[in-house]
């Protein structure tokens, strides 16, 4: 879990802002939250899948710290092989207006081919339209 950078104060205005991104702070907690918003309910073999890049150990590490800020259930059942279920909590699934903006504007300006993202300029014309 990150931890909250000393000079904040009380008072400093981008608190809100910067405590919510504190929650999706990592490489892959955002990824898992969109996976399980889409999907639902997933065991972790079918979120390493649905993210071939992250190893086991990042996983459960960003897995852990999701279910101690709150955001998701891990349930784990009593049988061989082991079998454990993610789910989101209420308060997980309250992010979906975030991550649905996170994706949507990835969609309009960024592009991945071949493993590599390039940011997409905005033309002229639709930079004129909007201001």
């Amino acid at each position: 879990m990150s931890k909250p950078r000393a000079k904040l104060v009380v008072d400093f205005p981008g608190c809100p802002v910067e405590s919510t991104l504190s929650f999706l702070d990592g490489k892959w907690k955002g990824v898992i939250l969109h996976h399980l918003l889409e999907e639902g309910t997933l065991r972790f073999n079918a979120l390493r899948r649905r993210i071939p890049s992250v190893t086991q150990r990042m996983l459960t590490k960003q897995l852990r710290e999701l279910e101690a800020e709150g955001l998701i259930t891990r349930m784990v059942y009593p049988v061989v092989p082991p079998k454990v279920d993610y789910d989101l909590t209420e308060l997980g699934q309250s992010l979906e207006p975030v991550i649905t903006a996170l994706r949507a504007w990835g969609m309009a300006h960024v592009s991945c081919n071949n493993g590599t993202k390039t940011v997409i300029a905005p033309t002229k014309k639709a930079a004129s339209k909007a201001a």
